[in-house]
């Protein structure tokens, strides 16, 4: 069996890689494309790292259980199947799904600390890197995470200020330049999605 292409993709919160992951979706079937995400690794809230005034630092790499998620990486190029239940945010008014993972030709590897593991890093094909100004970036959250996950405003901003910035600083914006593609999205990303498609599709044929 042929081995998969995997592609990485990183960058910080409100660079777009939802949306961005969402248009390659879109362009490939699933048994073409398979998309697995850190999210769904993250660890219990009460294991996650607390911050000097007793906050949940959700934007740790330690929040991570590192070693299922590239465990589960390793299993699906071995061309092996993966189920994981779905990390719903800590929402106790959602019933988390049984996530399966199936092999595929190409496979996404999609998070913010995906070039920081030393143990993801060799698996990678390509590297893809979604930069955005920080203006942007923190209006992009905002609206995440105060209209769709209903959080308080207060806590949304004092998260971005104390941990989603320090994080990005220090185990996100270093790997910029090791990336294979910088993909710039401080108004629309299409350009880096044509050339991203393409590239997958001449891996397809």
């Amino acid at each position: 069996m042929k081995k998969p292409l995997i592609i990485g993709i990183t960058g910080g919160s409100g660079s777009g890689k939802t949306t961005f992951i969402t248009e390659l979706k879109k362009a490939f079937s699933k048994k073409e494309l398979c998309v697995i995400s850190q999210d769904d690794y993250y660890r219990p809230i009460h294991k996650q790292p607390i911050d000097s005034k007793g906050v949940e630092d959700f934007d740790q790499p330690k929040s991570i259980d590192k070693n299922a998620f590239v465990n589960d990486v390793k299993r699906l190029i071995k061309g092996k199947k993966v189920k994981r239940e779905e990390y719903t945010f800590n929402n106790k008014h959602v019933k988390p799904k049984l996530l399966v993972f199936r092999p595929a030709p190409v496979i996404i590897v999609e998070g913010i600390f995906v070039l920081h593991f030393k143990k993801m890093q060799p698996l990678l094909d390509l590297k893809i890197f979604l930069d955005a100004k920080e203006n942007l970036k923190v209006i992009r959250r905002i609206k995440r995470d105060k209209v769709e996950r209903n959080y308080p405003l207060d806590d949304v901003l004092y998260r971005y200020e104390h941990h989603v910035m320090p994080t990005f600083e220090k185990y996100i914006l270093p790997y910029r330049d090791e990336a294979d593609l910088v993909v710039n999205n401080n108004a629309e990303m299409s350009g880096g999605l044509k050339v991203v498609k393409g590239f997958i599709s001449n891996y397809l044929t």
